[in-house]
């Protein structure tokens, strides 16, 4: 009976249908989420800026990434993080390289608006499960930015212009590996960019970016 009423006592309520659950997610939405993954997470992994993405922008995975950043539930981005750790030890070609891993970063005041930063997050979780290192303030973003949706590939580029400076650690401790890009979600790849233009104007190599999910491109989204 004890057992029973711990068990009652420690339940929580499932972050995306609110049901009752000891997990982080119901078993329900788990697997509703684990059917975005990808068959091929390398399927972007190639041109400019390679992209590794653990499954496609929509449905369930796009509700919980939306509940993960505007609705407080941060621990949502733990599991994403894990289950994007998990499919790049499966399915990576550099699984077993040295690398770096540095979230793309909020701008200070919109990170203090929410209260945490959900690549960092997730880029913690997949450390935690591939091993590699983890930078959590490898790039700083110094320009506060305008939301991206609806604005077209070059207005998004413009947008980002100079939005990205590399951390305080990096000009003297230039890394001697490659650096991961982590974040949530990668659609036309203006972020990303952005983001890789920064690292190679300091001389450090950009192997990619891993994301939890990738925005096909009729599907257009604000990162």
């Amino acid at each position: 009976m004890l057992k029973s009423f711990l068990n009652l006592f420690l339940q929580s309520h499932c972050p995306l249908c609110q049901r009752s659950t000891s997990a982080a997610l119901c078993e329900y939405c788990a697997r509703q989420l684990k059917n975005c993954g990808q068959k091929n997470p390398c399927a972007s992994w190639h041109g400019e800026i390679p992209v590794f993405g653990w499954g496609i922008y929509g449905g369930p995975i796009k509700r919980a990434i939306a509940v993960m950043k505007y609705e407080n539930q941060p621990e949502l981005g733990r599991v994403l993080g894990q289950w994007l750790g998990e499919a790049w030890l499966l399915n990576s070609p550099h699984c077993h390289t040295p690398l770096v891993v540095v979230p793309i970063p909020l701008h200070p005041q919109k990170q203090q608006q929410r209260g945490y930063n959900q690549a960092a997050i997730i880029a913690q979780s997949f450390c935690q499960i591939t091993k590699l290192e983890l930078s959590l303030n490898g790039l700083s973003r110094v320009r506060e930015t305008k939301a991206q949706f609806g604005l077209s590939m070059s207005e998004r580029e413009k947008n980002l212009a100079q939005a990205f400076t590399v951390g305080s650690k990096f000009p003297t401790h230039r890394p001697q590996v490659p650096v991961l890009l982590i974040d949530d979600i990668y659609t036309t790849g203006a972020t990303a960019k952005s983001a890789v233009q920064t690292f190679r104007q300091s001389g450090i190599t950009v192997l990619g970016l891993a994301a939890v999910a990738i925005a096909i491109k009729d599907q257009q989204t604000n990162s």
